[in-house]
């Protein structure tokens, strides 16, 4: 089935059935966009707003490279990470851009090892400002540039992206206090693996160089996905399809869903669907990603084995003329398609416009496929609560636990 811009083939499945229940999915996301307490502000509100801050954020960008500082280390983990890594391997501009997730010694030493201090600044993302592997990141990079710069206050190395509130953000009392001289915002209601477009993200591309009329083109293009994908007809809107493939698979008994990318360039989002899916769609399906070809000689035997009867697969490339890698798209998918259920998207180009209604229709992907598989089973939330797809209550179960560890 073709959508207006990438190709998207969910094979010969019947989806016909799931139409009703993908209009009444479309009608009550749609209502709830907007809405306070509902995480959905990334539809429509935080594009828009973004295209109206633009010149603030790059102001900010040029204020923390007015020193001459060139590289970015984003410390950050989860969708504080993963939504910025994602853009920034799909524009291809990692090569100054370095991101931290851990809190071990070993790792931080390794991390900044190779950075060039007196180049770096260091740019910390966290909603609440209290994330433990931020937290702890941050006062190891502040130790590390104390110890470098040989003073006290290395205030301007640091760029803070939290909540605006002081009451809901350690990281904004720092901010507020001195001890980090920029900052931006991490948007009410937006949730974090849906942030791919917020402050920390606009304020990368800036930093790395993108022109500003490109960021532009990129936010207008997401406001305009977003509005082809809140389209009820099953028939004419590619992300319901995905999403009835996805339900479909499941009702067949699979719970394994594996999306394999081709092409290092997908480093960022295999890494940011993972989350993305897993957060919203928990134990109904179990989401994994690959990047091939390489994973193929590690996973195709597990793949094509007879006894698997449990895994469907999702096939995403960037189109090209290429013969060889054609030739390895072609067999892979065909071999794959003898024996599961498969699916293909094709983006025509890495465009920053193509970029974005990519990263749309994956957002709505995720959002329809937990929708219409709650309502097939009678599941349908109340209006007043977040729908399931947006909140993520069994994360803090171990963060308890490891606040318990620490006394």
């Amino acid at each position: 089935m073709e959508g207006l811009k990438s190709i998207v083939d969910i094979g010969n499945i019947e989806i016909s059935d799931l139409k009703e229940y993908a209009k009444q999915a479309v009608i009550e996301i749609s209502e709830r966009a907007g809405q306070k307490g509902q995480f959905l502000n990334w539809i429509g509100t935080l594009p828009s707003n973004q295209i109206s801050e633009l010149d603030n954020l790059y102001n900010l960008a040029n204020q923390a490279k007015a020193d001459g500082s060139t590289d970015l280390a984003i410390l950050g983990i989860g969708g504080s990470r993963h939504t910025t890594e994602s853009m920034v391997n799909l524009l291809g501009i990692e090569d100054r851009i370095h991101f931290y997730s851990s809190v071990d010694p070993i790792s931080f030493k390794k991390f900044t090892k190779n950075l060039n201090l007196s180049k770096t600044k260091f740019l910390v993302v966290s909603k609440s400002g209290g994330t433990l592997e931020t937290t702890v990141a941050y006062e190891n990079a502040k130790k590390l540039l104390q110890d470098y710069f040989g003073k006290e206050d290395v205030s301007d190395r640091f760029i803070a992206m939290t909540d605006a509130s002081l009451e809901k953000s350690n990281l904004r009392k720092i901010v507020a206090k001195g001890e980090i001289k920029l900052s931006g915002f991490v948007h009410d209601d937006v949730g974090g693996r849906f942030s791919i477009l917020d402050d920390a993200t606009i304020f990368t591309l800036a930093y790395a160089g993108i022109d500003k009329a490109e960021v532009k083109k990129l936010l207008e293009a997401s406001l305009n996905a977003q509005k082809e994908f809140l389209n009820s007809d099953i028939e004419k809107n590619i992300a319901l399809q995905l999403a009835a493939f996805n339900v479909k698979a499941r009702e067949a008994g699979k719970i394994k869903h594996f999306v394999e990318y081709f092409g290092d360039v997908f480093s960022g989002a295999v890494l940011w669907e993972k989350q993305m899916k897993n957060e919203s769609l928990k134990a109904m399906i179990s989401t994994d990603t690959n990047i091939g070809p390489g994973y193929l000689h590690y996973n195709a035997e597990a793949d094509l084995d007879a006894n698997n009867k449990d895994s469907f697969y999702t096939f995403v490339y960037v189109k090209t003329n290429d013969k060889i890698t054609n030739a390895v798209l072609k067999g892979v998918i065909t071999a794959y398609g003898v024996q599961h259920p498969v699916a293909t998207i094709e983006i025509p180009s890495l465009e920053v416009e193509d970029i974005a209604r990519f990263i749309e229709l994956k957002h709505f992907e995720t959002l329809y496929t937990g929708n219409i598989l709650r309502r097939i089973k009678g599941e349908i939330s109340s209006m007043d609560i977040a729908m399931p797809e947006v909140l993520q209550p069994n994360v803090e179960i171990y963060k308890k636990e490891v606040k318990k560890a620490l006394g």
